[in-house]
């Protein structure tokens, strides 16, 4: 065992209020499964902080973080990359006008802006938990230890997938550097690369199981993390690779043919990807034949708490109990703070009656102040927001549920009617807790089968047929009409990938990568580029990722910044 004390951060510790953080990433807890190397379970208790660190804000319940300076809750790293990944997008807003929050949902960020701070040394402070543990064990030969580094290395990969998605430009340092060794800074191309031949060697010398234990990363995750960087190489690398990632897709789907949903691996029942009871459908599943959600972040609400993942998601997307029983989402949390976007709701127009993936959506179907026995009092929800005042004064919108507390239904008929006593409370068959034990998919087999299809549409590579079947088989799980081969364009493979993974972490990145984020063919929707403009206006270049934060170059100037910022 080789007990390297490891530190990633160096000269970044002055720079974000990150100074109680540093013993943290010294990782020396009080836990003596953590801190005996002599314990048999000494591995694969620190592999799982860096599994925890994705899902905790810190080790010692939800109201710890490994980053000071910002909330725990707020700088979780789940929630992190949802707020820098849908906040800014045409599929929803943040409607409380909190400091900082604002800048995201409007597009006006600058280099000051302290959630950008947080998200920055969220990520270099787990890629420094991953590094530790590669550290520690990089002397161990064991088949299990091996299987446990194959899997820190993919769960480093995704955070250092996140930096140049995110950031472009990051600081980069692995297992290999000296004793208080500061990072460099690596650019986005070189970056690509170097994520890339760590999952190819992951996934091609069969390093990582391809049946993993429930809760943990295995070979369809890390390859699906690796056809999603390939989907965006076109932006990270400057070279297109789509038919890299139609060769990684098809490498899963073979995988998954002959299970799930018309045998195509997908799980029957879309909403029950998003229930309590998801886990199912988890690597290491109950329900093999289903087994969707290729990569994901177990939580369970007395084990795994945290103001990030689906408690945040939940929580925020329930408005009110005049009109949304939070009870009957399995959540005693209601923030009031996320609503749809006309944009995404536009998405279902014409389809909505059919299509399952709105289900659970609140659209306010009882004009302001009337009441009709046996329904709840709404808002009258127009789609357009008619201003921007504080989520009890702002109106318009849609409550877009997805991620629920609630648990499959038993007979998996579809069916997710919950009956009101005459006391009025909920008859659920589950409780309404603060945090949740939802999972959360990180990538699916979904977002696979539209993988595919983009790169024929964009690439103009592979089986013209077998990119419509798949976007089609995604589609007719969720009781949409067939697309034809006039829909195979930007625009329809764009608004199905929002109809299928809304509030999945992926719409800004889908959108810079498709051009309608920022430059000459950027859509326009409500806020975008201004809070104070209802219409919403074009933004800058500079847009398409975010800025290196000040705090970071203040430590280390010899970083370059972002162009335009």
């Amino acid at each position: 065992m080789n007990l390297k004390k490891y530190m990633m951060i160096g000269g970044l510790a002055l720079g974000f209020g990150l100074t109680s953080c540093v013993g943290d990433l010294d990782l020396q807890p009080n836990d003596p499964n953590l801190v005996n190397a002599n314990d048999p379970n000494f591995n694969a208790n620190t592999l799982a902080i860096c599994y925890s660190g994705i899902a905790c804000s810190g080790i010692s319940g939800p109201g710890s973080s490994y980053v000071s300076g910002l909330d725990p809750g707020t700088s979780a790293y789940l929630r992190m990359i949802f707020t820098l990944n849908e906040f800014c997008s045409d599929e929803m807003i943040w409607i409380w006008p909190d400091a900082g929050v604002v800048d995201i949902t409007s597009c006006s960020w600058g280099i000051n802006n302290g959630l950008l701070e947080g998200a920055y040394y969220r990520l270099i402070g787990h890629i420094a938990l991953c590094n530790q543990f590669l550290a520690n064990t990089k002397d161990d030969t064991d088949a299990e230890t091996q299987e446990m580094r194959a899997q820190a290395r993919v769960l480093r990969a995704y955070s250092y997938y996140n930096m140049i998605d995110l950031f472009g430009m990051s600081s980069f340092i692995t297992e290999e550097a000296a004793v208080g060794e500061s990072p460099v800074q690596m650019k986005r191309a070189d970056l690509f690369k170097w994520i890339e031949s760590e999952l190819v060697d992951v996934v091609d010398n069969k390093l990582i199981s391809d049946n993993p234990v429930y809760g943990r990363v295995g070979l369809d995750g890390a390859e699906g993390l690796l056809a999603r960087l390939y989907l965006n190489a076109e932006v990270f690398s400057g070279e297109g690779r789509w038919a890299d990632c139609q060769a990684r897709c098809e490498n899963i789907i073979a995988r998954h043919k002959g299970g799930g949903f018309e045998g195509s691996g997908l799980a029957n029942h879309y909403l029950y990807l998003f229930a309590r009871d998801n886990d199912a459908y988890m690597p290491g599943g109950s329900k093999k034949a289903e087994n969707e959600i290729l990569f994901g972040i177990a939580f369970d609400s007395d084990m795994t708490q945290s103001y990030g993942g689906p408690s945040f998601i939940i929580a925020s997307c329930i408005s009110n109990t005049h009109y949304i029983p939070r009870q009957n989402y399995g959540c005693s949390g209601e923030w009031s703070c996320i609503r749809g976007c006309q944009e995404m709701a536009e998405r279902f127009y014409g389809i909505s009656d059919v299509d399952v993936r709105d289900d659970l959506w609140i659209r306010g179907y009882l004009a302001a102040g009337e009441n009709e026995a046996g329904k709840w009092e709404a808002e009258d929800y127009s789609d357009r927001f008619q201003g921007f005042t504080g989520a009890w004064n702002t109106t318009g919108g849609n409550a877009i549920i997805k991620f629920t507390g609630r648990t499959r239904n038993a007979a998996e008929d579809g069916g997710w009617n919950m009956t009101q006593l005459a006391d009025g409370t909920w008859e659920c068959g589950f409780p309404a807790t603060t945090f949740a034990t939802t999972d959360q998919p990180i990538i699916r087999l979904a977002d696979v089968y539209l993988m595919y299809a983009e790169s024929y549409i964009n690439g103009n590579v592979g089986d013209r047929q077998k990119a419509l079947d798949y976007v089609n088989i995604v589609r007719k799980r969720a009781g949409a009409p067939s697309y034809g081969f006039t829909d195979l364009t930007k625009k329809g493979i764009m608004d199905e990938r929002s109809r299928e993974l809304y509030l999945e972490s992926t719409r800004r990145t889908d959108l810079v990568r498709n051009g309608m984020f920022v430059g000459p063919s950027q859509t326009v929707w409500q806020y975008k580029g201004n809070i104070d403009n209802n219409e919403g206006t074009r933004i800058a270049d500079r847009n398409a990722v975010y800025p290196i934060p000040y705090a970071v170059r203040a430590a280390q100037p010899e970083f370059e910044q972002n162009p335009g910022y």
